[in-house]
């Protein structure tokens, strides 16, 4: 059987940068910086002081208290980004075979507020075993794709992916997968964390993995630059709603772009640290543009993971010159880390967003801050620093990598 085509219909985002789609993009094309001191919590004590926290987001706007209090924010977010898809691919959901559309949904973590809340609070209880009737439930990440399917009656398949920070594009594989084999026509995708929180600073901090720029937090996540001193933590979610390219036209829907293609692989060589060779980087290139039958001379852009810390990125840009060798300096590379700050779980979704998004209106979002050029990047490399650039976009990457040497690549075709 020839696998299906399959294609982007939908797309939502709840991002530090902007809480609906429209919002996100603006705040990509401006190059607007997510970061801010954390408002959360009281984080004298910590070593880093800041993140890139949603701005405004109230849960009661979207769900009534009771409901509120028995979701995660990890959880609130996904069913908050999925909504804005759905409505944006006007899925018609009263005549929709239910049967025939999934799920399928990343998170690094998932509920690590719920987690830390309760252990603070038996732990205040001199270890009486008082625990939340929903502390489970609330917690696990699959309570997320499990939720979107209670919410719309989604009977198809349904489960998450958990690979850190490349669970999202990890789910938009499968979700293609699963359409190009026969067994679902639509697939709701994409991921959402929630990893602003007490444990999660602390947690990074103890890896020496966050920025601790705390005078100057808007110019703390700086891809590429001399002076990056490590990634900073986001939060959000991002959704896509995935088609056959059947069953889309057949129902006359708006297509924003093919997803053609993903490659997975792992590094195989250290918890935290990337390859120093980038082998991992460079087999999951290779893999997606086999799998979708592109050549890499084809490729106009590429989402980087670009996270910010000292060693990924300079694994990450060798990489692609070795995948694409001179057409490496022919393309726009860019890191929209360097303003949402890094959702973990969710990067894969807001990232891959953002690529289509830039293919659709034919511009790059920029890097930006970045002020001192290292000499351990080729610095003929375009990328897109300091403000967007115009360009046509045939076809582009975007690119994940995971805590555990999980990597993950997608790719995306303008429709013709």
């Amino acid at each position: 059987m020839k696998p299906r085509r399959v294609v982007v219909t939908g797309l939502g985002a709840l991002t530090p940068i902007g809480n609906t789609l429209s919002t996100y993009w603006e705040g990509l094309l401006s190059g607007t910086s997510g970061a801010a001191p954390i408002t959360y919590f009281d984080p004298t004590l910590f070593k880093t002081q800041f993140a890139c926290e949603l701005k405004g987001f109230d849960a009661l706007d979207h769900f009534d208290r009771k409901e509120a209090r028995k979701y995660d924010r990890f959880a609130q977010y996904a069913l908050v980004s999925v909504a804005e898809a759905v409505e944006d691919a006007k899925l018609p959901l009263e005549t929709i075979d239910k049967d025939r559309v999934g799920v399928i949904w990343g998170a690094g973590i998932g509920g690590l507020e719920t987690f830390q809340n309760e252990v603070l609070n038996f732990a205040a209880l001199n270890e009486n075993p008082r625990f939340n009737p929903f502390f489970i439930p609330k917690m696990i990440a699959d309570i997320a794709p499990g939720l979107i399917s209670i919410k719309y009656g989604f009977r198809g398949p349904n489960f998450a992916t958990v690979s850190a920070c490349a669970s999202a594009s990890n789910a938009m594989i499968d979700a293609l997968n699963y359409i190009r084999l026969g067994y679902a026509d639509v697939m709701v995708t994409g991921g959402s964390e929630a990893g602003v929180t007490k444990a999660g600073i602390g947690g990074f901090n103890a890896m020496h993995a966050l920025s601790t720029r705390n005078d100057d937090p808007k110019t703390a996540s700086r891809p590429f630059d001399k002076e990056r001193d490590g990634f900073v933590l986001g939060e959000g979610a991002g959704a896509l709603i995935l088609e056959s390219y059947e069953h889309a036209t057949a129902r006359g829907a708006t297509i924003y772009a093919e997803l053609a293609g993903g490659g997975l692989s792992a590094d195989a060589y250290h918890m935290t640290a990337p390859h120093p060779d980038g082998l991992g980087a460079i087999k999951v290139m290779e893999n997606c543009l086999r799998d979708a039958n592109v050549l890499p001379s084809e490729v106009d852009a590429i989402n980087m993971h670009g996270t910010s810390t000292p060693l990924g990125d300079i694994a990450e840009s060798n990489a692609i010159i070795k995948v694409f060798k001179e057409h490496a300096y022919a393309m726009n590379i860019n890191s929209t880390k360097s303003m949402t700050g890094h959702l973990l779980g969710a990067a894969g979704a807001i990232e891959a967003i953002a690529s289509i998004m830039a293919m659709k209106h034919n511009i790059v979002p920029p890097t930006i801050n970045h002020k001192t050029p290292d000499e351990n990047i080729d610095s003929k490399i375009n990328f897109t620093f300091g403000k967007a650039q115009k360009r046509n976009i045939d076809i582009a990457l975007s690119n994940t990598f995971g805590f555990g040497g999980h990597n993950a690549c997608v790719l995306f075709k303008k429709m013709i």
